[in-house]
């Protein structure tokens, strides 16, 4: 009750945390890459746009599978570890109907094909999507079960695992 009255927030309410909204040369925290670092041949681009007030990334492209491929990303370094008390990532996105995915990279994914991969799934519309740490995967054997927010070093949004035309828009990450 105390909490209630006083405006001191409970340690069980996750506050929201935002990572970024792309506004103010967010071509300088984000970066675009595809599995042509290792030989693949997936090809794609990332373009910062506004519309009217409201500033986003765009993520199109050609995801393949050939020659061992499969994705396309933009990923963004972490400055400082998520706040104590995250229960998750938080993306405001809309899409072409497909099914992107949320790369995190922590302390402890030191080789380049470790990560926690989590899905959602987009609309034409803007959505909000929640991905608890519990939702996200471990792409190894050597890795946590679950991702831990304090060890947190980078957010990657991809497109990934199939043969498909990309396009996604991205308006908000953060942590909630």
């Amino acid at each position: 009750m105390a909490f209630l009255l006083f405006g001191v927030p409970s340690p069980l309410i996750a506050e929201e945390n935002m990572i970024d909204n792309f506004e103010s040369q967010p071509e300088t925290r984000w970066r675009f890459f595809a599995d042509t670092v290792m030989g693949g041949v997936s090809s794609g681009q990332v373009a910062f746009e506004t519309d009217g007030k409201t500033a986003y990334a765009r993520m199109t492209g050609i995801v393949s599978t050939a020659n061992n491929g499969g994705f396309i990303q933009i990923q963004t370094d972490l400055p400082d570890a998520a706040p104590a008390g995250t229960a998750g990532v938080r993306l405001i996105v809309r899409g072409n109907d497909q099914r992107y995915f949320v790369h995190l990279r922590t302390s402890g994914t030191v080789l380049p094909w470790q990560y926690y991969q989590a899905g959602f799934d987009v609309t034409g519309t803007w959505n909000e999507v929640r991905l608890p740490f519990e939702a996200f995967e471990a792409s190894g054997r050597m890795l946590r079960r679950i991702p831990r927010a304090e060890s947190l070093r980078s957010v990657g949004i991809v497109a990934y695992g199939r043969d498909h035309d990309a396009q996604i828009d991205i308006r908000e990450v953060g942590f909630y």
